[in-house]
């Protein structure tokens, strides 16, 4: 992989999102639309899409009415102290494999896709009225989904990542990741190669999809009612990466 200068485009005209939406055929539409994106005859390099999470799980019904939803003991405990929904806070407890921590009204957990974040990724920002919005079943495979019928539209090489707004240990501030990846690899790996002085790189191994998921959120941002972007002029060889390389092992983690 290797680029002098990228241009990252939001796509406007993607509506609101709701179960069963074709996602993909929505996405290739706001493509054809967007003059600055060069269409497939003119085009001899691949594209990068980012996807916000949200209008995926959308699509795809990851969804919960809350009214439907009875708070355990623990959840109202905790609810009740810090002046929360109770049945938010149940939600957030089903999704995780694993809770973190507990403290000063954020809850941090692993989720069952391995994923440590506040509230397991459930959000009622942008969420249906009554309800709150899931992480994808498996943002992977819906990358790979998105990615296949966004090709077979636009005959364009694509790749496709599905971005979430994260928080960071030891920084303050959110940042946009990568959950799911299709079509490049998550990582540029420098380790073997010699820096500009010759020395050898021994650890060097970049987190591609992160940084592009992020800065695809420079254009989409959160109040923009934009929920992708086109990334051009990123040179990359097609893989078959996943999302889920991203997560650093148990084994190797210094903080469990």
């Amino acid at each position: 992989m290797s680029t002098g200068s990228i241009r990252i485009t939001g796509l406007r005209g993607i509506p609101e999102i709701k179960p069963g939406d074709d996602l993909s055929g929505l996405i290739a539409a706001a493509l054809r639309d967007t003059p600055a994106v060069p269409v497939a005859a003119e085009s001899d390099r691949g594209i990068v899409i980012v996807v916000a999470q949200k209008v995926v799980s959308k699509a795809e019904g990851c969804l919960v009415k809350l009214d439907e939803v009875v708070p355990s003991t623990r959840a109202q405990v905790w609810a009740n102290q810090y002046h929360k929904d109770a049945r938010v806070v149940e939600v957030v407890l089903r999704e995780a494999k694993r809770v973190v921590r507990m403290d000063r009204s954020v809850v941090i957990v692993e989720t069952r896709h391995g994923f440590v974040c506040a509230n397991g990724g459930v959000d009622a920002s942008n969420a249906p009225p009554g309800n709150v919005v899931l992480l994808p079943e498996d943002p992977d495979s819906s990358a790979r989904r998105l990615r296949r019928d966004l090709e077979a539209a636009t005959g364009m090489q694509i790749a496709v990542i599905v971005s979430d707004t994260f928080g960071r240990p030891w920084r303050r501030g959110l940042t946009n990741v990568a959950l799911g990846v299709a079509g490049l690899s998550p990582f540029i790996d420098y380790r073997g190669q010699a820096d500009t002085r010759g020395r050898p790189l021994q650890a060097t191994m970049m987190a591609v999809a992160d940084e592009l998921a992020s800065a695809g959120e420079l254009v989409m941002g959160k109040t923009l009612g934009i929920p992708a972007a086109v990334i051009e002029g990123f040179r990359f060889q097609p893989a078959e990466g996943l999302g889920r390389d991203l997560i650093r092992p148990e084994e190797e983690d210094l903080f469990r």
